[in-house]
C-alpha cells in the first residue's frame, strides 16, 4: 500500500474506534452495537480494492482485539474484518468509480449481516457463547439496522477522503506527459513535417517562396539537435 493509503487508513480507523468504544458502545442501544469500524473498512475497501481492503480490515480489527475494554480472543476480529474487507473490494468497479448509492447499502447490509455471523462462528469455535445468550436473531436484525442508519453519514465520506488521499497529480504528470511529449517529439524528428507544422501554429505560415534548398537545410539541421 502507497504511504498515504497507509497514513489516512490508520487516522480514520483510529478515530473510528475511539469513537465507537467512548460514544457509541455507551448509548446501550439494544441488540448489536452500531459497527463504526466497520463502516470505515468498508469505505476504504470500496476504494482501494479487494488487497487494499483484506489488509485495512486486518488491521482495524487487530487493533479493536487489543483496545480495552476487548473481551474476546486477540485476533478474532481481525480475521472478520479481514475477509470482510476482501469481500468488499471486490464490488470495485473496474473504473474504480461507484456512481450509484444502492451497491454501498448494499455492501454494508450484507457486511453487516456477514460479519456478525462469522463473529459469532469464530466465537463458537473458541468457546464464546455470548450470542446464544443475547439472540442471534436480535444481533442480526439490530447490526443491519444501526449500520444502515449510519451508512449514509459514513460511508461516502471516507470514500471521499480516500479518493482525494489516493490522487498523486506529481505521480502523473511524471509517468504519463512526459512519455507523450517524448513519443510525439520522436516521431516529428522523424518526419519533419510535424515540426513545421507547430512552427507555423506559433509563429504564422512560413513564406511559400523559401527554395528547396532552404526547406532541405532546416529538416537537416533538426535532425542534428
Amino acid at each position: 500500500m502507497r504511504v498515504n493509503r497507509i497514513l489516512l487508513s490508520t487516522a480514520l480507523i483510529v478515530v473510528a474506534l475511539v469513537i465507537q468504544v467512548s460514544v457509541l458502545a455507551r448509548l446501550h442501544l439494544p441488540g448489536a452495537v452500531p459497527d463504526l469500524l466497520l463502516l470505515t473498512v468498508l469505505g476504504l475497501a470500496l476504494v482501494y480494492g479487494h488487497v487494499g481492503g483484506a489488509l485495512v480490515g486486518f488491521g482495524a480489527g487487530l487493533l479493536a482485539d487489543v483496545a480495552p475494554p476487548a473481551d474476546h480472543a486477540a485476533g478474532r476480529y481481525a480475521l472478520v474484518l479481514c475477509v470482510i474487507g476482501y469481500l468488499a473490494g471486490l464490488v470495485k468497479p473496474e473504473t474504480g468509480r461507484i456512481k450509484s448509492a444502492t451497491t454501498p447499502m448494499f455492501v454494508v447490509f450484507a457486511a453487516a449481516i456477514g460479519s456478525t455471523l462469522l463473529y459469532a462462528l469464530v466465537g463458537a469455535l473458541v468457546g464464546d457463547t455470548a450470542a446464544r445468550h443475547v439472540g442471534l436473531g436480535s444481533l442480526l436484525f439490530t447490526a443491519a439496522l444501526y449500520d444502515l442508519l449510519l451508512a449514509p453519514f459514513i460511508v461516502p465520506g471516507i470514500m471521499a477522503l480516500a479518493r482525494r488521499a489516493d490522487n498523486d497529480p506529481l505521480a502523473d504528470a511524471g509517468s504519463g506527459a512526459p512519455a507523450t511529449d517524448i513519443s510525439s517529439g520522436w516521431l516529428s524528428a522523424g518526419t519533419g513535417l510535424r515540426i513545421g507544422g507547430q512552427r507555423g501554429g506559433l509563429g504564422g505560415l512560413k513564406s511559400k517562396a523559401r527554395s528547396r534548398v532552404t526547406r532541405v537545410g532546416r529538416i537537416k539541421g533538426v535532425k542534428r539537435l
